[in-house]
């Protein structure tokens, strides 16, 4: 009984897994590193996927998030705001 019980809860959470799996996009861009250039904020990012073009935001507490694409295999440095203004907290991957 013990056995039929944890066979079918392994089930279902494998089956919600996979079902959280398709509903997300692929996770292309990646953080490269967070650097100042003057009075600049730049953040270098890379397109992992090297047969599409991925999209991005970059989450800054209290402004308007920047966002992009990158194409395929390629890295940019993109400037998202001054030194006066808060630092990025992450990338997220947007689907384009």
């Amino acid at each position: 009984m013990v056995a039929i019980v944890a066979c079918s809860a392994s089930l279902t959470l494998t089956s919600a897994s996979s079902a959280a799996a398709a509903d997300r996009s692929p996770q292309c861009v990646k953080v490269r590193k967070y650097f100042n250039k003057g009075h600049q904020r730049y953040v270098r990012l890379t397109n992992l996927c090297t047969k599409r073009t991925s999209c991005f935001t970059i989450v800054v507490p209290h402004q308007r998030n920047p966002h992009g694409s990158l194409p395929k295999g390629a890295t940019k440095d993109i400037r998202y705001g001054t030194t006066d203004g808060s630092r990025a907290l992450f990338v997220k991957n947007t689907p384009c």
